[in-house]
């Protein structure tokens, strides 16, 4: 069955679909923010419209009181690449064969219309409920992650505004919903290299330096290096030279040579430990240069506690399953939340088909997700 009427489909689903059909690629949130909060208005949410830049952002609250539990999430998508290629109009948002088609699918509209709909079964259910609930939504999370939730955060900690949990929508499940919940993830450090030499050309080697000459040697020692073994919860420290550029023609020795990397580290290692040890390689090849630094986000771990409890409780009451703790993929914006001292964990759709051609989720997964985040706010404010 294919279709596009959302007056046939569930609260959840119809929610979904909504936002799907607002093209909010980053930084825009094309009214996806404004929908919500009429959602949660009506709840007795009180909302807060928070913009920096280009970005907007919401912090709605529910209650005044501890503990807070926080939904964190995003309303952009990135771009859809040639639509052509697509089966269903990346924006239409049909449902064919029991898969909503549409970008934002998996990562992360459907995960907010759950949110949604799971605060309205809640809230209705328990309206005496103690603590509080709030949801933290931006519009720059696939994007530079420069105006959205780390300045949110920023917000509420100038006035003291503490997250105790924190559930991230994104999409952390491999084969079926809720069989793989994220507990962490590793930090992620850029390198940005420049080495001078001297230019010329390339029939007089002796009065001239190729600084891709001299660089290889530091190169390849980075990346034989033993950096860490990892541990129980991360794999070991990962480093990855992800661009180089150097040369002007096909005559000329370069003047310099660029050099872009990466580390993707555990809580073996800092950021600061890492920077050591790569200049002092740099420095033992004598190499002339200039390097710079930019921290996206440090390792954050909720290794257990109430939140990793009663995600796991919710995840087998709603569908019977073991679920497993997983520290693995890309940084997320919990990097920005776990630092204030939140229990920080990410539930999601399957990540299968996110920031590709023909993203979709199971329509009935949404339902279920929605089922398994009103558990979880039975398991700890109930």
């Amino acid at each position: 069955m294919q279709t596009t009427n959302s007056a046939e489909l569930s609260p959840t689903l119809k929610l979904a679909v909504d936002l799907i059909r607002r093209p909010s690629v980053t930084p825009d949130d094309a009214g996806c923010q404004e929908l919500m909060m009429s959602r949660l208005a009506a709840l007795g949410f009180k909302g807060e419209a928070l913009r920096f830049g280009e970005t907007d952002n919401l912090w709605a609250r529910k209650g005044s009181d501890g503990p807070l539990l926080a939904f964190a999430g995003h309303t952009d998508v990135v771009p859809t690449g040639p639509e052509k290629n697509w089966r269903h109009p990346p924006f239409e948002a049909v449902i064919d064969d029991g898969f909503l088609h549409g970008r934002g699918a998996a990562d992360m509209k459907g995960s907010l219309a759950a949110f949604i709909t799971a605060c309205e079964r809640f809230v209705t259910s328990h309206p005496d409920h103690r603590g509080s609930i709030a949801l933290l939504i931006t519009s720059d999370e696939e994007g530079p992650a420069q105006d959205g939730t780390v300045k949110v955060v920023e917000t509420l900690e100038a006035r003291n505004e503490k997250i105790d949990w924190c559930l991230i929508g994104e999409p952390s499940s491999t084969r079926e919903v809720g069989d793989v919940i994220k507990n962490g993830r590793r930090g992620s450090l850029h390198g940005y290299l420049t080495v001078q030499g001297t230019q010329g050309h390339v029939a007089y080697p002796h009065l001239a330096e190729n600084p891709v000459h001299t660089v290889a040697p530091a190169l390849d020692a980075l990346a034989k290096e033993f950096w860490d073994d990892g541990n129980d919860f991360f794999p070991p420290t990962t480093f990855q030279i992800t661009k180089i550029e150097a040369g002007t023609g096909s005559n000329i020795i370069p003047g310099e040579c660029l050099v872009h990397f990466n580390f993707r580290y555990c809580t073996e290692n800092t950021a600061e430990s890492l920077e050591e040890r790569v200049v002092a390689i740099l420095d033992r090849h004598e190499l002339k240069y200039d390097l710079q630094w930019h921290l996206s986000g440090r390792p954050f771990l909720t290794d257990s506690g109430s939140l990793v409890s009663a995600a796991q409780s919710a995840i087998r009451s709603v569908t019977g399953r073991e679920t497993e703790l997983s520290t693995s993929g890309g940084t997320s914006d919990g990097r920005f939340i776990a630092p204030t001292g939140a229990q920080v964990l990410e539930l999601g759709p399957i990540n299968a088909t996110i920031h590709k051609v023909n993203e979709c989720v199971k329509a009935a997964d949404l339902n279920t997700l929605s089922e398994i985040y009103e558990q979880v706010l039975v398991e700890l404010l109930a």
